[in-house]
């Protein structure tokens, strides 16, 4: 009861180079979208905040101060959430992706990796995935 219900050809995947190999292109693929999320969040909503804040900007470039900064995001609530959406998210995947290389993966996300590729396997070609991780 202690060990998940995993068929027992998924003990032997575990060992097989070749399924390693594929769970590390779907960490890689996964490491690649959630930049590739934060850059688009940047691209996207940053810009449009930024234009909103633009005379705040321009006054704070000549006489910076931090109650002027304060009071340029009090009064411009949705460029605020938008710039903090922006460094949120691309703070938590840096800090993701630091924690990764130091510490590695754990546990618990190996074996969801593990069973992503498992059921990418099952599925087969018809699967989004499948191009990218099993070829």
């Amino acid at each position: 009861m202690d060990k998940p219900e995993v068929p027992l050809e998924d003990e032997q995947l575990a060992l097989d180079p070749n399924f390693t190999q594929q769970i590390q292109k779907l960490y890689l693929l996964t490491v690649y979208g959630r930049w590739l999320f934060a850059g688009f969040l940047w691209l996207t909503i940053a810009p449009f905040c930024l234009w909103d804040l633009r005379a705040e900007i321009y006054l704070l470039q000549q006489y910076f101060t931090w109650v002027g900064l304060r009071y340029a995001l009090i009064f411009h609530p949705l460029s605020t959430l938008g710039l903090t959406l922006c460094i949120a998210m691309t703070t938590s995947v840096l800090v993701w992706q630091i924690r990764n290389i130091l510490w590695g993966l754990p546990l618990k996300e190996q074996e969801h990796l593990q069973r992503q590729v498992y059921h990418i396997r099952q599925q087969g070609s018809t699967h989004p995935l499948w191009k990218w991780v099993c070829k």
